[in-house]
């Protein structure tokens, strides 16, 4: 009696068709599935999806090039451009080379852009020492660049030691978005 029960239920299910202009042409879900592996497969063919037209193989060097920095800059605008340090040091912290390992590589592919790297301070510590100490920063940061390959002419290191803050305050917090290198395309 149950088995009677389920094949009644499976052969009642709807089969009726969908009014004309619902969207699916007429197609039933095995059609739909099919045209929808169509489409991913002719995207894949036409540049790998990502609206182009033009496949990777079909692509010159120069076309590979350009597409390459555009994905470099992308990358280095997505990624912060602000380094944040410990006080009174002026090493880049582990979880801020990925950041600059960005920038570095958008640098390097394109020989014409050029960073202001901008040294900042809280401002405990005197004038002078917090200005050196800006200077060593922007420093830190420009050295890193250096050795990813980005040309010394294409950066520049200022300090404004504790000048211009991010944040006012006498907290913790404040100092801590004080303490930084701001890196700037021109």
């Amino acid at each position: 009696m149950l088995g009677f029960a389920l094949l009644f239920v499976a052969g009642c299910s709807s089969t009726a068709t969908e009014p004309e202009g619902s969207g699916s042409n007429g197609m039933d879900e095995t059609d739909m599935e099919q045209q929808s592996d169509s489409d991913a497969d002719s995207s894949d063919a036409y540049g790998a999806g990502d609206g182009s037209g033009v496949s990777e193989e079909d692509m010159t060097s120069e076309e590979r090039a350009r597409k390459s920095l555009e994905q470099a800059k992308e990358k280095a605008m997505q990624a912060a451009s602000t380094i944040y340090f410990d006080f009174d040091s002026s090493e880049i912290r582990r979880e801020s080379q990925s950041i600059l390992e960005a920038h570095a590589a958008y640098l390097a592919e394109d020989g014409d852009a050029s960073v202001v790297l901008e040294g900042h301070t809280d401002q405990r510590g005197s004038r002078e020492y917090n200005m050196a100490l800006g200077e060593r920063r922007a420093e830190s940061v420009a050295r890193f660049l250096r050795v990813n390959d980005v040309s010394e002419d294409q950066i520049e290191t200022v300090s404004y030691g504790e000048e211009q803050p991010a944040v006012e305050g006498n907290s913790e917090e404040a100092w801590a978005e004080n303490r930084r290198v701001e890196i700037n395309y021109e």
